[in-house]
């Protein structure tokens, strides 16, 4: 018998006390208009500990209504006057909350590991038919299981956030919702403190979004294996690496030689890498941003050249990449730059990373302890292939991946890593 989740309807949890007036319309940053549009961003908190019980789902409405407060556009709308110029209507609604029950204990569908024994709409909130989701900015569903563990489902706008961005919104909701009398950090929008540069043209057609057929995996990468790898990077070259170099040098190389494309078709790397440290001094703090604070980074190389390079070698493309994106990123605020990076080909040879196992979601605690697990559930994302790295669950240690980046008959060579 199939595990059932009952769902309450959608309530509105609005900010606990006064927030400032409808009429009050916030300007998102340039950063954030460049980043995506309107893309909603879906994830899951598993607390298999428990601890939360029967009154989970209150401490977590008493937290959001709280937290409103200081961070009230989040409480707000996504609205748009003028095509392509978003704003943040401070309406003071609140967000959408849904309080849910599953009929079965977290053990008897393996922890929500993959392949998820629950379908992910289940576990995830939505508002009302009537209400348009890409309008909205946050929603949260408490699902309590019978053994007393607690999933977390989380949509929030990327046009508002970026994932440190959601995290520390979602600390400050932990801490409201343990009793403190204010969140630890001071939130700060100041969006409209970053410039604004001229746009970029295209200078050709708009990129295709040719719909792949991804097959999703999971692989884990120990620590022992990354360990290793760092110190043949240390000794061929004298320098430290990171643990993101490592296992994305080790996916980049294994997924150009699964995906067999000929010797001289480019194979691409994208990653978005955090720029809050190149905003000092722009923005009055930089410390409580939520914003949008990421800046493309990447690598272009025919296959031949990415099958023939050694790990070392690829992590040193990857660490110049990244050294390379400070010049870029001031170029960019400065309108100096002659390429629009935040276009990239969406065709099969373009690999995209995203490290979400520094983020700051596993560190939140709504009073019941850490999570053991954090995953996103972006599962009907299909233009362009993705990995995503994870803190695995506890007492697991190395990077977890959850793979979308190859179609079913690359998925072997792909899913070995042992290229």
């Amino acid at each position: 018998m199939s595990p059932t989740v009952t769902k309450s309807p959608p309530t509105l949890v609005p900010p606990a006390s006064p927030t400032p007036a409808s009429t009050l319309l916030l300007p998102l940053s340039s950063i954030d208009r460049a980043v995506n549009s309107r893309l909603s961003v879906e994830c899951i908190q598993v607390f298999s500990g428990g601890g939360g019980g029967g009154g989970a789902a209150a401490a977590m409405r008493e937290g959001f209504a709280r937290a409103l407060v200081p961070y009230f556009p989040v409480a707000g709308r996504i609205v748009e006057s003028v095509s392509g110029a978003p704003l943040v209507e401070c309406s003071g609604d609140g967000i959408w909350f849904v309080e849910a029950e599953a009929d079965c204990a977290l053990d008897d569908v393996n922890q929500l590991e993959r392949p998820l024994m629950i379908p992910r709409e289940e576990l995830l909130p939505r508002p009302p038919p009537e209400v348009k989701l890409e309008d909205t900015i946050l929603m949260a569903q408490v699902t309590v299981f019978k053994c007393g563990g607690i999933t977390v489902g989380i949509c929030f706008n990327h046009l508002v956030f970026d994932g440190q961005g959601a995290a520390q919104f979602l600390k400050a909701v932990s801490e409201m919702a343990r009793g403190l009398p204010e969140p630890s950090v001071a939130p700060v929008w100041s969006r409209d403190a970053i410039p604004d540069p001229p746009k970029i043209p295209h200078g050709g057609p708009p990129p295709s979004s040719t719909a792949f057929k991804f097959v999703i995996s999971v692989i884990e990468i120990s620590s022992e294996s990354i360990n290793r790898t760092k110190n043949d990077f240390a000794a061929a070259t004298g320098d430290k690496c990171s643990t993101f170099d490592v296992v994305t040098a080790m996916l980049y190389k294994c997924r150009a030689k699964a995906i067999n494309l000929p010797p001289d078709a480019e194979v691409r790397l994208c990653f978005a890498a955090s720029t809050r440290h190149l905003l000092h001094g722009v923005l009055p703090s930089v410390e409580g941003y939520y914003g949008n604070c990421v800046y493309p980074a990447g690598i272009t190389r025919t296959s031949k050249e990415i099958d023939n390079a050694s790990i070392v070698e690829i992590v040193a493309m990857i660490r110049d990449a990244k050294e390379a994106l400070s010049t870029r990123f001031v170029d960019w605020m400065n309108g100096g730059a002659k390429d629009n990076h935040y276009n990239m080909p969406l065709d099969y040879g373009t690999l995209t990373v995203s490290d979400w196992s520094r983020l700051g979601f596993n560190e939140v605690d709504y009073g019941w302890g850490e999570p053991s697990y954090v995953f996103p559930l972006n599962d009907d994302v299909n233009i362009v292939a993705s990995a995503i790295y994870l803190k695995p669950p506890a007492p697991k240690q190395g990077i977890r991946l959850m793979l979308r980046c190859v179609e079913e008959e690359h998925t072997l060579l792909c899913s070995a890593m042992n290229c």
